[in-house]
């Protein structure tokens, strides 16, 4: 007979526990067995313990508790206890497509929010004045429609926050025409000076500051270097209201006193403490569907509302309108950038996006010429009321068009531009001219007679004249046009 070790192996412990005669020895070695010895069995008494409260669930075959009620009012049947069921929710996507496709261009602008938050009074209360006024918020988005979408497309090329597309709304309120006491100007709100830094023209014809397309770039690349600068988007839109001279010294004097160097901390004028709070303010709002929905902010479909062409020669401001089928104050509100009448043929111009293809073949089938100006060149010093009716245009309409302010006298080599004679309308628009310049009027002094002092004349006081964002809002609550510093 065949044996293996486990086989001999087994029985042996067995014995040695004294169960070799016990059924499970019997069982794996039957050939191995020893008698036990008989045992009389005796009667005992099994304990008794409480009931469990815990049965077998016929289903799963897990202990399940078991609660019994006591029926204390005879004749009522109690209902067994209601048995619900807990749906486990489906698993979330691992990853979520920011880059999907959506025909809200505010989702798409939150898909690209990543501007650290800032949870302080300032952004409270800036947040509560936003949604106490949401006429205000309704008016500036629906001004900003032609211009936001170019400018998240242009902030998504740098990889910039998409947060940065609501800074219009704190610095100009959309209003490309927007011009404050600091000189400041379009959109971006760029001062002289910084505007020439970035490469904006400003001249006679026209002045870029207030040029949609030439601003934005203007001010992303701003943006992009102040932050680079400071490694911190807070500190970089301090930089971008105050100055990043100016907010640099205020970091190095909080370095010099050990103190933390983050935008909460440095002493900044009041104007730019609150200016980052209402921009964290506006992300706030506009993160939240619901609030948008409450506040009745219109949706903006996320497609191109305008497209640029150029003409190559200069046009008239009411022909280019009439050419793209339009009023000619939309299309200046495309085109706000230019001071004259006419505009340059280098320059691009805005159309909206479903009048491009019209606009295209009404140009190429317009015979006569594009503009019915011309440059005029004083050869001496001349009086404007007495060459306004050489040129069959009225004194007040030539001081307006030529941007003349004051006295009705120019100098010689002064350019004008005065209506065209036959077909004789403006082939170029030359930058390097001599503009006329706003001269004061003469007044009559009151002279002093007798040796006395000249009585001083009595002075109204003037009505308070509104500021070109101020008349855009007349009788509805809005925020004072911030005051421009160094910043731009």
């Amino acid at each position: 007979m065949r044996c293996n070790k486990l086989d001999s192996l087994i029985p042996a412990l067995l014995l040695g526990f004294g169960l070799v005669s016990s059924p499970l020895a019997q069982e794996l070695s039957p050939e191995f067995g020893i008698p036990a010895p008989y045992v009389p069995p005796q009667e005992t008494k099994a304990p008794e313990f409480p009931a469990s409260p815990f049965e077998l669930d016929p289903v799963s075959g897990l202990p399940t508790q078991r609660y019994e009620r006591r029926n204390e009012s005879p004749g009522v049947e109690i209902s067994p206890l209601d048995v619900r069921e807990l749906v486990v929710p489906p698993p979330l996507s691992e990853t979520i497509d920011l880059t999907a496709p959506t025909d809200d261009l505010w989702q798409r602008l939150r898909n690209g929010f990543c501007m650290p938050g800032l949870n302080n009074e300032l952004v409270l209360q800036q947040q509560q004045w936003y949604l106490n006024h949401p006429d205000y918020l309704r008016r500036v988005i629906e001004r900003s429609r032609p211009y936001i979408h170019h400018i998240v497309e242009e902030l998504e090329k740098r990889g910039m926050p998409t947060e940065l597309a609501l800074l219009p709304i704190v610095e100009s309120a959309f209003d490309p025409s927007a011009y404050s006491r600091a000189k400041a100007s379009g959109l971006w709100q760029f001062i002289p000076s910084t505007g020439k830094r970035f490469d904006l023209k400003q001249n006679w014809w026209h002045d870029q500051r207030r040029d949609i397309l030439a601003s934005t770039e203007a001010a992303l690349e701003y943006l992009q270097s102040i932050y680079e600068m400071h490694g911190d988007w807070h500190l970089a839109l301090a930089s971008y209201n105050w100055g990043e001279g100016a907010v640099q010294r205020a970091i190095q004097k909080n370095t010099a006193k050990g103190l933390p160097t983050d935008y909460s901390s440095l002493t900044l004028p009041e104007e730019t403490r609150q200016y980052v709070p209402k921009l964290i303010a506006l992300k706030n709002i506009f993160s939240s569907t619901a609030t948008l929905a409450e506040l009745g902010i219109p949706v903006i479909p996320n497609r191109p509302y305008f497209a640029t062409v150029q003409t190559g020669k200069p046009i008239d401001i009411h022909l280019a309108a009439r050419l793209a089928g339009i009023p000619v104050d939309e299309f200046i509100k495309l085109n706000p950038a230019h001071n004259r009448p006419v505009i340059s043929g280098e320059a691009m111009l805005v159309i909206p996006a479903e009048k491009l293809e019209s606009f295209q073949n009404n140009l190429n089938n317009h015979g006569a010429p594009l503009s019915k100006w011309q440059l005029y060149t004083a050869k001496s010093t001349e009086r404007l009321d007495k060459l306004a009716p050489r040129f069959g245009i009225s004194l007040a309409d030539l001081k307006r068009v030529n941007g003349i302010k004051g006295g009705i006298s120019i100098s010689a080599g002064t350019s004008l531009l005065v209506p065209a004679r036959g077909n004789e309308g403006l082939k170029s628009t030359p930058e390097q001219i001599k503009p006329p310049q706003s001269a004061p009027e003469r007044h009559l002094k009151n002279p002093a007679r007798n040796g006395k002092k000249a009585a001083k004349p009595h002075r109204h006081k003037p009505a308070a004249k509104a500021s070109k964002m101020t008349k855009r809002t007349t009788g509805t609550p809005r925020k004072p046009a911030p005051s421009k510093r160094k910043g731009r």
